[in-house]
This record gives structure tokens, sequence and C-alpha cells, in this order.
């Protein structure tokens, strides 16, 4: 697989939205290339997670359970699964199978660690990223509790 296949998927994901491309030809350098096979757990959940998978080509199905049946939703090339494991001790929330032959990139954690230390525009730039997505939910959150206020005051009425 050539650099460009590689660095192409990370470009399009928002975290590292706004990086020079060397920044992110660094990032895929160091990232391992991992197949996995038909029926392979990529991520498992409740495991605990050392490492984000970026999906360069194949399929791969997210399970989810409701009661005793499973649903499979698809996850398409070009996602980022377990992004939190890639920064912070973290266990993966969901269970991805690959659906068909998936070629990913696993980005682990101590390898994103170095090269933040390393570059520290990298780690200003991911630190800003998830700051803005931590206000966003702050804001969502905020909106939500202002709607529940209000149906309990019409409730309560005057």
């Amino acid at each position: 697989m050539t650099m460009d296949a590689l660095v192409k998927p990370l470009l399009r994901l928002e975290i590292f939205q706004g990086l020079k491309p060397l920044q992110i030809t660094e990032i895929a350098r160091q990232a391992e290339r991992i197949v996995f096979r038909e029926g392979d757990i990529i991520v498992h959940s409740g495991a605990p997670g050392d490492a984000a998978y970026v999906v360069v080509s194949g399929e791969a199905v997210h399970l989810k359970r409701s009661g005793a049946h499973v649903r499979a939703e698809p996850i398409q090339a070009g996602s980022l699964i377990g992004e939190l494991a890639m920064l912070v001790e973290h266990d993966y929330s969901i269970t991805v199978v690959a659906k068909s032959p998936v070629r990913a990139l696993r980005i682990a954690r101590q390898a994103m660690h170095e090269q933040m230390r390393d570059d520290r525009h990298l780690a200003e730039h991911i630190s800003a990223k998830i700051t803005a997505r931590l206000s966003r939910l702050a804001a969502e959150l905020r909106g939500i509790d202002n709607r529940l206020a209000s149906v309990a005051e019409a409730r309560v009425g005057p």
C-alpha cells in the first residue's frame, strides 16, 4: 500500500484536519499496517484499548445488542474506531468485526504520545480539537438541561 493511500483516510478525519501534510504523513508512517480477516474482531467492547484503528479499505460492522437481538451497523472505509484509546487509557465502548478483509492503520497511544512530545504543534492541535468537542458537548448538554427545565416549569404551571 502506498503512503498516499494511507494518508488519504487520515486527511478526512476531523481530529487530523488542519494538520500539515508532513504531520499527517508522519502519523501514517508511525502507524502499524494491519489486515483483519472476515470475522476477526477489530475492537471488543469493554476491552482495554491502547490504539485507534483507521479503516483504509474493506467492510466492518459495529455490533449493537438490543435485548436478545444483535444488530450490525456498517462502518465505512475511512472511519476511525477507538479514537480515545490513541490518546488516553480507555476501554473500547463498542465491538467492531470485519465483515470482509479489512486493511487498517493501527495508531498506538504510545506512538501518538511520542509524536506529540516531539511536535508541540501536533499536541496543541489535538488538544484544541478535543477542547472544541468538549465545548460543543457542554453547549448541547446546557440546551438539553434548558429544555428539560422548560418542560418541568410548564408542568408545574404559574
